[in-house]
This record gives structure tokens, sequence and C-alpha cells, in this order.
């Protein structure tokens, strides 16, 4: 999505003349400005505008960047920003995003462009991170301020950020402090300047004092409109995935292409079987491939009645479907165990409707290449002349449809094109299995699987396998062969320690490795104290990031001390008390997800190849793709398509997805959204067309000559602590 063009430099006169307002007959109905829905992102390279970025690209919203540092760049001059087409006057970006107020040199004709630009087409701009001064609307900090971290602050939106950008957040926003000794939230706090016209968004307290000081607010002066974002952020941290969804609404008035929600979607595996336990001793889980063959008991974990009731309890409390992947061999095997009986599948049946269900084959057997487990690590078995020994296309068909007689025979509520095969096996696995089984398409296409789970820490990317397209998961670090709180910790510390330390040594492997540690946990107190806040704020960040990729967990989860719940409310607690009752988290099914999933590449491709676009004249958006192509629009909650409401309500907006066939799209935005900022049309900050009589007629609050932006210094160098750049690493605690 990110475009650059060469473009030549103009006069400063040239510059106001092309950008001149429309004539007076352009704000009749029938001959408004159009503006173009695209954003210009104006980059130093710094965090803040990288994250600006990343949040337009996750949600499918098009922008052209163009790269200050680059000395190849275009010029950003009227010919740059607007043009006419077809005899309308053209805003080519519905929005800007600038590194701060004004990145340029004194008295650059860009700065003096862009400003004319928004000016005559009321063009919002969004500071991406810039320094408190009155040329902002702000008071220097030096002036009852401050600068400095904000780590560990609990900032809150205001009234005004409820009622307008941010009315989807239920009013704080907490910023992180996840270690003693590295800086990850620098600020500066201050109030407006006396007489300005700024309004607050989002404010913190300042520190020694009892006021509050802006992070966030809207400075409106000289014809334009100014995000003013005083603190440094990266696409990462949770300050920024909360405040993200609102910066863009400002900046396009809640009308763009692209959508986002927050998703959460948790699937359960091994339902029904039983998960062998970690060995404290041994370090290692008998029964499984990391023991040698021989050493140890296995001590199998497995669900009991109570343990689906409690299920069942905490979906009802928290208004959450768990997604349980079964394997019917577990059952049948139980029963023969004993005497026919099995209260566990007996007491999950009869709650059958109460959850979603994936085919998870039958026995769990690994259906990639045959292992040969004499060895530690397993390595594939191969044949005499060298090459793999994979298992056969009969065997793969049987455990997947096996599994789905079992699920029919038992009345659970399938989906017959799902699958999750044991160990995600089938598809490629390094070291040792570098391709996928070669007979899993020919046993996925005799089942009719369209939808095949995949391991997201190894096989991240979308992708086919015969007539499947993989959904990969996110695995959380509770571990599938650990019931109980204590032993989670053992085997925590073993894999994320030092040799020294009587750990695996990994992270001295792999340094790049985010969750090792400097010393063991507590068994009696690491789960509670460190790997559940952990895990919870990994998984809320993937929820917050508009990422819709399921997590999984074991059934040995679900178990024991169910260790798996304080995490889950963890997520779902800590959500619930961020955002407002519009924004609710979506919770979808694992085909769901997946189309989800399959749409976004698609229309990424049309973006990336410039086929998907769009357009507002006046109170109706015109939206251009491919013929079948499933386009994707944000728009204010009333929006009609071809006579009908379009999209789901969320987050004060509505959204959603709508194929393109035919005909260009309209839609026919809501009356409230089509007078003022909302219109498209050319105004000034108070609602009314400008003076056409010249080009850029109202002079700056400066009193710099008409048509100019005003003459200020460029904003000053604004810090950038050590972890904003990048993640503070997890395993970092304070």
């Amino acid at each position: 999505m990110k475009r650059i063009t060469r473009t030549a430099v103009l006069t400063v006169g040239a510059l106001i003349a092309a950008l001149g307002p429309p004539s007076a007959a352009a704000h009749a109905a029938d001959d408004l400005p159009r503006v173009d829905l695209r954003v210009l992102v104006v980059s130093d390279g710094g965090p803040a505008v990288d994250a600006i970025a990343a949040e337009l690209e996750a949600a499918g919203t098009p922008y052209t960047e163009v790269d200050l540092t680059r000395s190849d760049r275009p010029a950003l001059d009227a010919g740059f920003l607007a043009d006419t087409v077809d005899g309308r006057p053209r805003a080519k970006y519905q929005a800007v995003v600038l590194p701060n107020d004004n990145p340029f040199p004194v008295n650059s004709p860009e700065m003096t462009a862009l400003a004319a630009y928004e000016r005559t087409y009321d063009i919002p701009q969004v500071d991406a991170y810039t320094y408190a001064r009155p040329e902002a609307g702000l008071r220097y900090p030096v002036d009852g301020g401050y600068a400095g971290s904000i780590d560990g602050a609990r900032a809150e939106v205001t009234a005004a950020g409820r009622e307008g950008p941010f009315g989807y957040l239920d009013g704080q926003v907490p910023f992180e402090d996840n270690s003693p000794t590295v800086g990850e939230s620098y600020a500066y706090l201050s109030t407006p300047v006396a007489g300005a016209d700024f309004t607050p968004y989002v404010e913190a307290a300042i520190p020694g004092r009892t006021g509050q000081g802006s992070l966030v607010g809207e400075y409106r002066h000289d014809g334009r409109r100014e995000l003013v974002v005083t603190f440094v952020y990266n696409q990462y941290q949770q300050q920024f995935r909360l405040l993200a969804r609102g910066i863009v609404d400002w900046m396009t008035g809640g009308v763009h292409l692209g959508a986002s929600r927050n998703y959460f979607a948790v699937h359960v595996d091994d339902v029904l079987a039983a998960d062998d336990r970690w060995d404290t001793e041994l370090n290692c889980t008998p029964g499984d491939v990391d023991c040698p063959e021989g050493e140890g008991t296995p001590d199998p974990i497995r669900m009991l009645p109570a343990d689906v009731d409690h299920a069942t309890s905490w979906q009802s409390d928290q208004d959450f479907t768990l997604d349980l992947a079964y394997n019917g061999a577990g059952s049948v095997d139980h029963r023969e165990d004993n005497g026919g009986t099995d209260a566990l599948a007996d007491r999950l049946i009869a709650e059958r409707d109460r959850f979603r269900w994936i085919n998870h084959t039958y026995t769990h057997a690994f259906l990639g290449c045959e292992q040969d487990t004499t060895v530690v690590p397993w390595r594939c078995a191969t044949n005499a002349d060298g090459s793999t020994k994979w298992v056969g296309r009969t065997a793969v068909s049987d455990e997947i449809a096996t599994n789905r007689v079992w699920g029919r025979t038992a009345g659970l509520p399938l989906h017959d094109d799902e699958l999750v095969t044991g160990e995600h096996s089938g598809l490629k696995v390094l070291p040792q299995q570098p391709d996928d089984n070669p007979n899993l398409a020919f046993a996925l296409a005799d089942n009719g699987i369209t939808w095949l789970a995949s391991d997201n820490s190894r096989d991240p990317v979308q992708r086919r396998v015969g007539p499947a397209t993989t959904v990969s998961r996110y695995p959380m670090n509770v571990f599938y062969n650990a019931g109980r709180a204590a032993e989670q910790v053992d085997e925590y510390n073993w894999i994320y320690t030092s040799r020294a330390q009587g750990g695996s040594g990994i992270c001295e492997d792999n340094p790049a490795t985010t969750t090792c540690l400097p010393a063991p946990l507590d068994t009696a107190t690491g789960y509670t104290e460190h790997i559940v806040p952990l895990e919870t704020r990994i998984a809320l960040g993937h929820v917050l990031a508009n990422d819709p990729k399921p997590h999984f967990i074991h059934q040995s989860n679900l178990a024991e001390d169910r260790i798996a719940y304080p995490v889950l409310d963890g997520v779902l607690d800590g959500y619930e008390a961020l955002f407002a009752d519009n924004t609710p988290v979506v919770n979808l099914r694992m085909k769901d997800i997946g189309a989800e999933l399959q749409r976004r590449a698609a229309w990424a491709d049309a973006l990336r190849d410039g086929r998907g676009t769009a357009h507002r004249i006046g109170g109706t958006v015109t939206v251009e793709a491919p013929d079948g192509t499933n386009v994707t629009v944000t728009v204010p909650t009333g929006t009609t398509l071809a006579g009908d409401a379009f999209g789901e309500a969320y987050a004060g907006r509505a959204s959603g997805w709508t194929p393109k066939e035919g005909r260009s799209l309209a839609f026919t935005l809501p009356e409230s959204a089509t007078t003022g900022a909302d219109a498209g049309t050319a105004t000034t900050d108070d609602g009314r067309a400008p003076d056409t009589t010249a080009p850029g007629t109202r002079a700056p609050d400066t009193n710099a000559p008409a048509g100019t932006a005003p003459a200020t210094e460029p904003a000053p160098d604004t810090r950038v602590p050590a972890g904003v750049s990048d993640p503070v690493p997890y395993t970092v605690r304070s």
C-alpha cells in the first residue's frame, strides 16, 4: 500500500493558486469537491508514525507514505496533494499524518502547501508525536506542565473524548510499565494556551501538581484541525492500541475503507483424550516423544464432569463460547478400561450445545512423517533409499472420518469442513519435517475439509493445502502437559532458564526468545505473579490489534487446578474494564475466522495493486474494486447501500464486508454526517464555506501574510525512550 511518486516543486504562488478553493458554483450540491479516501502518511522513521501506518495497514485502509529521510521522495506540493478530475476539484487525501506539528525547515513551501490544502478542503492533520508548545495550542511543559516518563500512569478519556472519537472506551487508558529499567513512555503534559481553541480528549495527572495535562487533543486554528498527540508510542504498546481506533476515526470522520474489530477465540484441544503429565524430576513427559522410550511412568491428565460444569458456568458468566477440539477414541478407550462408562463424555454430550465443536482426529495420531522416537528429539523414519516415510492417505483419511462419525453419533453440532490435526501434524514442522505430508491434501479432499488449523508459531501465513485453507492459531504458554500450577511453573523454569540454573538453555541457544527468565520462578507463586500477567498481556495484545486468529490451550488446562481460567479471565475482565458496551469482544468459530483472514488478504492485494479505491462527494461514498472482490468499509451508523442499511454496528460506527459485482458501490451517508467537517466540502473551522474571492484569504493566528503557513520553527526534537522503538521484552518484569 506504500507508494512514492516523483513530483516537481512549484513556486509558493503556484501552490496557493493551485490549491485555491473552488468557485462559488462548486458549492452547488451537484458540484462539490471530491475527496479520495486515502491517507497521506509523512514519516521520519519514528515509531509513532509507523504505529499509525500499521493500524491503517491492519484495517485495510489505503495510505500513501512519504519518507522524509529519502532523497528521492516526492515534494509535497499542490500537484501532489490536489488536482481536478472531470472538471471537479479533487483532494487526493482525506487526512494527513505528520511526525509532529511541523517537521519541515523554517518557511518550508511544503508546510505552506499542506496548510493551504488542509484549509481549502477541510483535511484534518494528525501530529503523531509532538512537543507541547504554543504552535500546537499548548503551553510549554516548563510553564506548569511536565516532561518525562509516564510509565504506569492511568490516563483518562475526557467527556469530549467519550462524546467524540474515543466513545468506544470506558474511560481509562493505562500506560504500560513492563520494566523498572527500561523507559517505555515519554510524554509532554500541558494545558491549552489561553484563548486557544483546544479540546483535550485524553488527559493524565501532571506529576507534582493537582491539574490534568493533555496527551491527545484537538487544536482548531487558521481554518485547520490538528489532533495533537504529546506522548511517544509504538504499535505494540497497549496505550496506543487502545487509542488507535479513535485516532483513525478522528482523521477520517468515521468514513474510510477498511474496518477494525477486537477478536478473541479460544480452542481447547484434546477434549475426551488424556494428556501426559510433565515429570518434574526427569524434565520431560513420560509417554510423549520428549522422553526417551521407556523412561518414566505416564501420568495422564483428563477432565472430570465437574470440570465441564465449571466450563459451562464460566461461559455464562463471561458471555463467551469455547471451541472444543475432540478426539473420540479418548472416550472409547476410557469406556473399555472402565466397564463401559465415561462420565466425562456423558456430561459433555449432555451439554454439547453449550460449546462449539471441532474434529481433532480420532486418536490424535501424528499424521506427518512416520516418527522415529528411539531418539530425542524424534526424527522422520526413512525408506531404504533415504526418502521420507509418510503416513498414508488412507490412515490420514480414517482419522478424520472415524472421528466425524463418532461425533455425529454423539449428536455434536459439528461443521464437517473444519479440522484440527493432532499437533497440527501433516503440516510441515521444522527441523524434522520441512514439507507437508503429500498425502494430507488428498485426505482433506476425501473428507471435504476446507478449513485446517495451523500453529502460528511455525506457520503464520494463511495458505492452501489441497482444498483447505489454513487458520493459524496462537499457542498459549499454558502447557498441554500441566494440570497444576506448580508443574506448569516447573516446566516453564526448565524451558526458559539457563543451563547453569538447571534449565534447558534454549535462551542461550536462541537469544531472540522473548520469554527468557533471569532466574527460576517460585513454583508456589510464579504462575500467578509472572506467567498469568504475561500471558494475559500477550493475548490481550492480539485482541486489541484487530487480529482474529484464535488461541489454543488443552483440556488438561481446564482440569485439576484449572490453570487456564486466570489467563482467560485476565483477558476478558481486562477488556471489559477498558471498553464501552458498544465495542464487545467478537468471538468467532474457526471457519468464520478463516473467511475473515481470506477476505482481508484479497482486499490487501486489491489495495496493493491500486484496484481498490474510494472517494467521497458530499454525502455519497463511491467504491471501485474488481468484480468479485469483497469490499470492507467503515461509515457512520445509518449509512445505506442500495437503499438498505449497511454493515453492523461496532464501536459507534457501522462496518462490514460487501461484494462488488458490476456497478460501483455507492454508499449514502446519513444527513448527520454530511455537514461541517464530515461533509467532504471545502469549509472553514466553523463550518462555513471559505471566502472564494481569493485563495487562502483567512490569515493565520500569527498574523502571517494571507495564504501562508505560520513562519515558525519546526517542532523541537522529541525524546524517544529506549523501550519505545520496539516492545519491551516481556520477561523484564517490575
